[in-house]
Formats: C-alpha cells, sequence, structure tokens
C-alpha cells in the first residue's frame, strides 16, 4: 500500500511538471532536461538530509550502472519534452499510458515475473486503447489531415514509454546494492551534465515567468522521483505501474484550464479502455494475493 500511495504522489508531481514544462514551449528540450534536472537537486538533497543520508547518498558501488540508467532517462525525458510542445496535455499524458503496459511486458520478460493469461489480455486491450488515442495524430503517415509536428509528437510519446519501461527495470536492479536517494541523485547530476552538451545548439534566455516554470519543473520533478523511486522499493512494479492511470483526470483539468485543451472523443475513448484494463489488471493482482495468503493459512494450520 505505501508503493502504490507513493506511485500517486508520482504521478501528480509528474503531470504538474508537464504541464509547467508545456508552458514554456519555446525552450529547446536539452535546455528544458537541465532545468528539470538540475533543480530536481534541491529536494533530493533536502530529502537526503531530512533521512540523515547526505554524505551516504553520494556513495555508491555501480557508478556506470547509474550513468547508463541516467543515459537512458535522458533519452526518454527528450521525447516524453517533445511529445508535450507538439500535443495536447491530455493526449501527451494518455499515451504514456503505455509506459506501464510496456513494463509489465518487460517484467515478464527480463525480471520473469510472473505474468498470467488474464493480465497478458489487459495489456494487450490497453495497448489496443493507447493506439485509439494516436491514431488521429498518425494520420500524416496514410494521407490523412494530421500536421507533421503531431505525428513526431505521438511516435516521441510512444517512444518515450518504451524507454521509460527501460528506466524502470534499471531503477529495479539497482535497488538491489543501491539506495533510492543515491539512484535518484545520480539521475539528476547525470541528465544536468549532459544536457549541457546541448547548449551550443541554441538556448535561449528565458523571461522570468518561463524561468520560475523551468525552475519549478525542476522542483517538482525531483519530487516527483524521490516518490518513484521509493515505490519501486515497497512494490513490485508490476502492481504500483497501472496507477500511473490516475494522471488522465489530471491532466484533463490542468489541460483545459491553462491551455484550452478540450478532450478528444479518441482520447476519451482510448483513455477509457487503457483505464479498465489497468483496473482489470489491478483486480487480478488482489484476487492473487488473497488465494496466495489464503494457501499460506491453510499451511499454517496444519502445522
Amino acid at each position: 500500500m505505501l508503493g502504490i500511495a507513493l506511485k500517486v504522489l508520482s504521478v501528480l508531481f509528474f503531470v504538474a511538471m508537464s504541464a509547467m514544462l508545456k508552458g514554456a514551449p519555446d525552450v529547446p528540450v536539452g535546455q528544458m532536461i537541465f532545468f528539470r534536472s538540475f533543480f530536481a537537486i534541491l529536494p533530493i538533497l533536502l530529502f537526503l538530509g531530512w533521512r540523515g543520508e547526505l554524505i551516504e547518498g553520494f556513495r555508491t558501488k555501480r557508478p556506470l550502472g547509474h550513468v547508463g540508467r541516467g543515459l537512458i532517462g535522458m533519452a526518454g525525458m527528450s521525447l516524453i519534452f517533445i511529445a508535450l510542445t507538439r500535443l495536447p496535455l491530455p493526449e501527451a499524458t494518455t499515451i504514456n499510458y503505455a509506459t506501464p503496459l510496456i513494463i509489465v511486458i518487460f517484467g515478464a520478460v527480463f525480471l520473469k515475473e510472473t505474468v498470467r493469461l488474464y493480465r497478458w489480455s489487459a495489456v494487450v486491450v490497453g495497448l489496443a486503447g493507447v493506439l485509439i488515442v494516436m491514431w488521429p495524430r498518425l494520420t500524416v503517415l496514410t494521407g490523412g489531415g494530421a500536421g507533421l509536428d503531431q505525428t513526431v509528437g505521438a511516435l516521441a510519446a510512444l517512444g518515450g514509454c518504451v524507454t521509460a519501461a527501460s528506466a524502470s527495470l534499471m531503477i529495479r536492479n539497482l535497488l538491489r546494492t543501491e539506495r533510492s536517494s543515491t539512484i535518484v541523485v545520480y539521475f539528476s547530476l547525470t541528465c544536468s551534465v549532459f544536457s549541457l552538451l546541448t547548449l551550443p545548439f541554441g538556448w535561449i534566455m528565458p523571461d522570468p515567468v518561463m524561468l520560475a516554470l523551468l525552475i519549478g519543473a525542476g522542483v517538482v520533478g525531483g519530487l516527483g522521483q524521490i516518490c518513484l523511486t521509493e515505490a519501486y522499493r515497497h512494490a513490485d512494479i508490476s502492481v504500483v505501474a497501472p496507477f500511473e492511470y490516475a494522471s488522465m483526470l489530471v491532466a484533463i483539468v490542468l489541460g483545459y484550464v491553462f491551455f484550452g485543451d478540450v478532450p478528444t472523443v479518441q482520447m476519451l475513448l482510448g483513455g477509457s479502455i487503457v483505464v479498465a484494463s489497468g483496473i482489470f489488471i489491478i483486480l487480478r493482482e488482489q484476487q492473487q494475493m488473497a488465494r496466495v495468503k489464503g494457501l499460506e493459512a491453510q499451511k499454517v494450520r496444519r502445522r
């Protein structure tokens, strides 16, 4: 339950971060990554100080593992930010619902987690829902009316899901030997350093409002990263992943209030299918856990 609660909290933080970055659409992606990563270090350091891990948080046995996780995360961040600048906030958020579905697949393939037929069926249905959301933005590939920017945005959003799922598995692997705080610290540091390589490619001087949005996105993103990493420590990734769907309502509200984004029929239909598949997965997990607990109780009584 703690893992689930932390996952939901991370979702709220990340949607707020996305809204802030969408409010600064003229900022180059590399510059967005720098502000998102560098200013995320502030809440991370406060978190370490609160837990008395300020020094321990920088100690690591696997520096190359952190660099690899950071580069994969940075690639995913780039794709997601590209999608945010080209798609309405609700649609960019809904396409990201493919991430927990891909995590379930990756968890079964790479981590050998048990995924039964019912959950596989829900994953397939959920991916179909994501395709429904994306399809109006992909019609440019078949001569439809969608703009090229929207097609690039939709494909970037899906690519971001794949890299985000990969990063989640890397986090799971790092947690075997590393503190969650250490993972977050080196992720932010890696992205901050490597994003500076994009400086020669046209960073801009932000105005005060844009600067505030960029710094705020970094701080809120840091809080979300802490909650996400802690969630994977307290619960199996295939269990907490479906709670990503809590972002749908928040994204719709923020998108309408701040950007005038009105949800399309396809987005609502596809999003509902994905959410339904996620709820089904959750219910199946609960039934399985109850069954396992029942069998364990029977064994205890027999003893």
